[in-house]
């Protein structure tokens, strides 16, 4: 169990992302895309793991300071220092083998996002907004790898929700530790850039760019070009009402500090953000349909 929480199984979810180029082309069911795309999210999870194994090592002083992050097998002292580079050195060989059966391309994508990874460990990651817009590019990275392994090519919208969407989840991770930070009457948390000071600015970026990925959702509805994908153009309404809702709901609970400081998690365990995503994939599925 150790071992499994140090290469972070449970965040794996993640990169079903490399899936959203295909399911936004509508070649979800092509069984000829399906086997790239399946090696590639296995492919992406191992190099991901390899990076959170370095980043904890990186890390090792600043989480055994945490409130909650000091409960990982190398802070806690479960799995020594040694033996996790061991696991990580295998984790990256072994996603680098899987990246080039995909392709070429898919290779270098993924050693871009180890490289921009190593980078936020090494020194980003204490960068004042950096280091939120280096997290949600490293999330928006992973929408590229899956165009770039299924040969899809994603369209503008698509990456600039993405972006937003992302950007405003980095901010609600960043805003969740800060609070954290101010309940333990410290004003900077160990190795940020960010003092509790910097909350209302926190809260107002990350308010915004979720909005923003609403507004480019909803422009997207509207394009005429959307109407050759989806017959029922006018069944997407409904998904920028609910973004908004759900987006409000994630800073609600941030801001009352009952968020998970990963987002993703807490989505994974809400079951209102579970029913989002439900009644989100049923609209996108009858809009796709024409009843004729």
């Amino acid at each position: 169990m150790a071992y499994l929480k140090l290469i972070r199984v449970h965040q794996w979810i993640k990169n079903l992302l490399v899936l959203l180029p295909l399911l936004a082309a509508h070649r979800i069911t092509s069984i000829e895309s399906l086997g790239p795309a399946a090696l590639a999210f296995v492919a992406f999870s191992l190099c991901a793991s390899s990076a959170y194994v370095l980043n904890d090592i990186l890390d090792l002083q600043s989480d055994r300071q945490h409130h909650r992050k000091r409960r990982r097998p190398i802070a806690a002292g479960k799995i020594s220092v040694q033996k996790a580079s061991y696991v990580g050195l295998a984790l990256f060989f072994a996603a680098a083998f899987l990246a080039f059966r995909v392709s070429f391309w898919f290779a270098a994508t993924v050693g871009i996002y180890f490289t921009l990874t190593l980078a936020y460990s090494l020194r980003l990651k204490r960068q004042v907004v950096v280091d939120v817009m280096l997290l949600a590019a490293l999330y928006t990275i992973r929408v590229l790898a899956g165009a770039v392994a299924t040969v899809v090519i994603p369209s503008f919208w698509l990456l600039a929700f993405s972006m937003f969407l992302f950007l405003s989840l980095a901010m609600v991770k960043r805003y969740s530790e800060m609070l954290v930070t101010l309940s333990q009457d410290k004003q900077q948390a160990a190795g940020r850039g960010y003092s509790v000071n910097d909350l209302p600015v926190l809260l107002s970026l990350g308010v915004s760019t979720g909005v923003a990925a609403i507004v480019v959702l909803a422009l997207y509805i509207n394009d005429p070009v959307t109407a050759r994908l989806y017959p029922m153009t006018f069944g997407l309404w409904p998904m920028p009402p609910l973004m908004l809702y759900w987006i409000s709901r994630v800073w609600m609970k941030a801001h009352r500090g009952e968020m998970h400081d990963d987002p993703v998690v807490f989505a994974m365990r809400d079951w209102q953000s579970i029913v989002t995503v439900v009644v989100g994939g049923f609209c996108v599925f009858a809009a796709a349909h024409s009843p004729i």
